[in-house]
């Protein structure tokens, strides 16, 4: 495996390990005691944003298997972009899947919108409200996030 592809799946998984952290923290008072917080912080704002990072960085790695690099500006557009154009409608990525399972469990298609999804949220939910207000879009990031960095791994690991 190229170096880089493996730099940005290990970023991805720090950033999935991370975020796992952070909410861990949110939601433990004697996590929030041992680190000096206030029993009332919460911090799923983050849980958000470093949940769509994981994703971010899985899809850098699979586009690189290809050569494909995105740059700024607008790197986070031109990664949906270039993963959408050459993972999901080229139906690359639901053969390499389908390689890895005996029977369809997740399709190239369902990535893409946990991709999409998870940018959308990014910018929703880690600009615009108070983190508190957060917990049930950041359990459902972890979640996407956990599902999306599994299948790409498996797919460039073969």
């Amino acid at each position: 495996m190229d170096l880089k592809v493996k730099q940005y799946l290990e970023r991805a998984s720090n950033e999935l390990r991370l975020a796992m952290a952070i909410k861990i923290i949110s939601e433990s008072s004697e996590e929030k005691e041992k680190l000096g917080l206030k029993k009332e912080d919460t911090f799923y704002s983050s849980v958000i944003s470093h949940s769509y990072y994981a994703i971010f960085y899985s899809a850098k790695a699979i586009l690189l298997t290809k050569n494909i690099t995105t740059d700024a500006p607008e790197v986070h557009k031109k990664t949906l972009e270039e993963f959408k154009i050459n993972f999901v409608d080229s139906g690359i990525l639901d053969l390499e899947l389908l390689k890895i399972y005996s029977q369809m469990i997740i399709r190239a298609d369902e990535l893409l919108s946990l991709f999409q999804l998870e940018k959308r949220k990014r910018g929703l939910f880690v600009y615009k409200t108070l983190p508190q207000a957060n917990i049930e879009p950041a359990n459902e990031s972890v979640n996407n996030a956990k599902k999306f960095v599994s299948h790409i791994k498996q797919v460039v690991e073969g």
